[in-house]
């Protein structure tokens, strides 16, 4: 359902500035940086700042990544920061994992980590509209009508296009504030997770999950993160397959929380029908899996909090209700919500959903 005007409220539109917690950065320079990366990373490298990911060789997603010029560049070649989410889980870390790729490629690795900070800025940004392309599999690009880079040129700092309304992205010296907090109200990382969920943004470990979430179905396509016609990278097989001849069965989309609780991340939410007579219910395809409740945030002026959940789409009907359940039995309605900005798809593309379980 598309977001109320009780939900709406919690959006903030004027010029607002906050850090990003929990990000490392590293350092990759050197003279075949540009080409070094290219075969790793599934967007595009061409020399300029990107979103994207590294993809582990079966398709899933390792790391979702920012990808900045370097703020001083360098005289021997291209330097390029990484910005990604270090949080330790089942995929290698990010340095071991690039330095695997190494050979003799002429690059140098560093973690600058302790150089940087993360902050976004958003709200003064003006109204944006764009186009989209879709596969019949269900997978979306966004088409950048803009003679300029659409990530932005300024060295350091990204125009954060995953959607429509997030702003910008900056590298900013350790210790010291970004240069808009004279022009911006400041606000705590709590504000920014509240933006990325409102907007529909999955972001880092929690809702992309390393080494299970594949990137279509956790939006990379939609927010410009996957590149389907670039040559070869790690992870391309399975995910161009997808495009082609595959079926998109789940999305990441906002929802909304009946209660205050605080639910764990990978909460299932489960769905279920109306209990009925009628003889047309019967003959209703079952219900197939669950749904699965990402990051979450409670929000006390509704009374009640929203997240995001990667959820079947074949659970996205008017009949089906959507519970997460917690222990000793406690249960609560989860509503999904379609973002303002997310593409409708044209209808001679549309798929029967119940066909996609």
């Amino acid at each position: 359902m598309p977001i109320p005007p009780s939900l709406r409220a919690l959006l903030r539109t004027i010029p607002t500035l906050a850090p990003v917690s929990n990000r490392a950065v590293l350092s990759v320079s050197g003279s075949q940086a540009t080409e070094f990366l290219n075969g790793l990373l599934a967007c595009s490298v061409q020399g300029k700042q990107t979103y994207g990911a590294f993809l582990h060789a079966q398709g899933r997603v390792l790391y979702d990544t920012f990808l900045y010029n370097s703020p001083s560049p360098s005289s021997t070649g291209p330097t390029y920061l990484i910005e990604y989410d270090p949080t330790p889980s089942e995929a290698p870390t990010l340095t071991s994992l690039l330095k695997r790729y190494v050979l003799r490629s002429k690059v140098r690795i560093r973690d600058v980590s302790e150089e940087w900070d993360v902050w976004a800025a958003w709200g003064s940004e003006s109204k944006e509209t764009r186009e989209w392309n879709w596969a019949r599999s269900g997978a979306v690009e966004p088409v950048w009508r803009t003679s300029e880079w659409p990530w932005g040129t300024v060295n350091g700092t990204i125009l954060d296009r995953r959607a429509p309304g997030m702003g910008k992205r900056m590298l900013v010296r350790k210790g010291e504030t970004p240069a808009d907090a004279s022009t911006h109200e400041l606000v705590g990382n709590d504000a920014y997770l509240l933006h990325r969920i409102m907007h529909g943004v999955p972001e880092g470990s929690i809702d992309i999950q390393p080494m299970h979430a594949f990137p279509i179905e956790s939006n990379l396509d939609a927010m410009g993160g996957l590149d389907f016609r670039k040559g070869c990278y790690v992870g391309q097989e399975l995910t161009v397959r997808t495009y082609h001849t595959g079926a998109v069965r789940k999305r990441i989309l906002p929802v909304h929380i009946s209660s205050l609780v605080s639910l764990p991340p990978y909460t299932p939410i489960k769905p279920s029908l109306p209990s009925t007579t009628d003889s047309a219910a019967i003959k209703t395809p079952r219900l197939r899996g669950s749904s699965t409740l990402l990051s979450t945030i409670a929000a006390p002026s509704i009374g009640s909090s929203v997240g995001l959940a990667l959820v079947r789409l074949e659970h996205l009907r008017p009949d089906v209700l959507l519970v997460a359940e917690g222990k000793e039995e406690q249960s609560w309605k989860v509503e999904p919500l379609w973002p303002d900005w997310w593409p409708e798809q044209p209808p001679d593309e549309v798929h029967d959903l119940n066909s996609l379980a």
